[in-house]
């Protein structure tokens, strides 16, 4: 009998040790840059769904809810429930609707039948406003925001929402709380996608994310592309070049509940997190900005200690998620930095051992564009993230997948994060194929910033192999993978040290691998700056 379990056990650790062997790890790094050819036969012209498309129409009747879905808090016991009732409008003459009309109302239960628990919430209605001859403007249904407390971990809740006074009530949907913050639990798949969009390739994305069964989701900003339309509908394959003789950029908000609608069959069973991106500015009458995304979806500011929707954080098992505002002031004397900094002061990393951090934007990218755009961000936040020891940066903006070695400052460091980024969803605008280290192809330097942004921090770099250059004249050394193509990644925490991330292509069947790495945090090589406080509190 002994001998049999001897022999089952050097048969897991043999197995477990070829998976390891199989998939390459961080530990083996630094990895020699890698470039996968661009396939030429997937520049296709990127396809929006029409308004007619079934999985876009309205299918509910009255103030029944629709574009129902899930949002977490800040731990794994409350989670948000948001949905609309009543129908936009969008024309010259319009009437919001009251949100006093229509309760806000969810019942929950962990049994289908009865659900025994209530709980209230808020509505509100926003509107997207043009004073300008020749745009027509638009409000939008009832937004209803719920948040559930009291719940368990790693359990499933069934839910209705809607107002049962006037018999709109949706149908039963259900959703699966997170694990309980410590260093052994973790929700099993966390699927990462950005810059999605509502085109044909976005369902191909968010189709192939359903099939890997994720437990979260984060969408780092770029979430409709409304504003790649003008007012009367129609749309534009390049928003810098549209809408030259508008006074304003216009948006056409309906695309949000089209969006809404389309993804209502995932989000309503499976939490998503979101971040803003560029797109989601919408700039309108009296520069109000980020007016959509900021009503349609909830989130845990409150919860977290924040003050806005443009960051904040999250744990869900033994992962504390931090989302940052590359939109919102970042410097040392602005709100979010000091949010940041009391944030991750809190972060007990023998409760919470990963720290992941994702915004729109991202620091390193080797791709033309969007090329160092977002400088100013890194110079001021790079040193407290690193303190801290984040362990993976997400990031879109720049549409194509590219995944980095440990980095700090430019530079080759075994505790820096590995930053990750997948503006691949599905864009309205096709795919980033150009490289900044191409020759003939390194961008202006007054050209890179973010006009939102403001500021201009990036200049020739000092040291290194691109010192007195703006570009490397190869990848750089911080890229370690780089592939133009649409797709989504999957992070799987298998432990407080081992995580396995993967990148699936949407070109492949579904269970091919584009890119895969098992990411192994060094905890005993890369103190943190909060256990060095806490040991140091501790010696006291």
């Amino acid at each position: 009998m002994a001998s049999t379990l001897c022999c089952v056990i050097v048969v897991i650790l043999v197995n477990f040790a070829a998976i390891h062997a199989r998939i390459p790890t961080t530990l083996d790094g630094p990895f020699t840059p890698v470039t996968v050819p661009f396939d030429q036969s997937l520049r296709g012209k990127a396809v929006d769904l029409p308004d007619t498309d079934p999985r876009v129409r309205r299918r509910v009747k009255g103030f029944e809810p629709e574009q129902i879905s899930v949002a977490l808090s800040a731990s794994f016991d409350s989670v948000w429930i948001s949905w609309i009732t009543g129908e936009f409008q969008i024309g010259y003459n319009i009437k919001p609707l009251n949100p006093k009309t229509v309760s806000s109302v969810v019942r929950y239960g962990p049994l289908r039948y009865p659900l025994r628990h209530k709980a209230m919430g808020y509505s509100l209605v926003y509107n997207q406003l043009y004073p300008f001859e020749g745009l027509q403007n638009y409000t939008s249904g009832i937004i209803h925001h719920v948040r559930l407390t009291g719940l368990k971990p790693s359990t499933r809740y069934y839910y209705r929402c809607g107002d049962p006074t006037i018999g709109a009530m949706s149908n039963i949907y259900s959703f699966r709380t997170m694990p309980v913050s410590g260093p052994r639990s973790y929700p099993r798949n966390i699927g990462i996608i950005g810059d999605l969009g509502l085109t044909y390739n976005s369902t191909t994305t968010i189709d192939h994310l359903i099939s890997n069964k994720p437990d979260l989701v984060l969408l780092v900003g770029d979430i409709t592309y409304a504003n790649q339309y003008l007012t009367n509908g129609t749309g534009s394959d390049c928003y810098s070049c549209s809408f030259p003789q508008t006074p304003i950029h216009e948006t056409y908000q309906p695309r949000w509940d089209y969006w809404g609608r389309f993804m209502q069959n995932l989000v309503s069973k499976v939490p998503m997190m979101v971040i803003e991106g560029n797109h989601e500015i919408e700039q309108q009458a009296e520069k109000k900005n980020f007016v959509a995304y900021s009503s349609r979806f909830a989130f845990p500011s409150n919860e977290s200690g924040s003050a806005s929707t443009f960051y904040y954080s999250f744990n869900a098992g033994g992962i504390h998620f931090i989302m940052l505002g590359a939109y919102a002031a970042y410097n040392k004397s602005a709100d979010q930095y000091k949010w940041l900094e009391r944030d991750l002061a809190k972060v007990d990393r023998s409760i919470t051992p990963w720290l992941i951090a994702a915004w729109h934007p991202p620091w390193y990218s080797s791709y033309k564009a969007h090329y160092r755009e977002v400088e100013c961000m890194r110079q001021e936040m790079e040193e407290l993230l690193y303190s801290y020891g984040v362990d993976i940066v997400f990031n879109g903006h720049v549409h194509a997948y590219e995944r980095s070695n440990r980095a700090y400052n430019y530079t080759l460091d075994p505790c820096g994060p590995v930053h990750i980024m997948v503006g691949d969803g599905g864009n309205r605008e096709k795919m980033a194929i150009e490289h900044a280290d191409a020759p003939d192809k390194c961008p202006e330097p007054s050209t890179t910033p973010d006009t939102f942004m403001g500021g201009f921090c990036a200049t020739n770099f000092t040291f290194g192999p691109a010192a007195g250059k703006f570009c490397w004249d190869r990848q750089p050394d911080f890229s370690a993978f780089r592939e133009s193509s649409f797709g989504h990644g999957i992070l799987e925490v298998k432990n407080d040290t081992w995580a396995l991330w993967t990148w699936y292509r949407n070109q492949d069947s579904r269970d091919k691998v584009g890119d895969q790495i098992y990411i192994v945090r060094t905890p005993d090589m890369c103190p943190t700056l909060s256990a060095v406080t806490r040991l140091w509190s501790a010696a006291r």
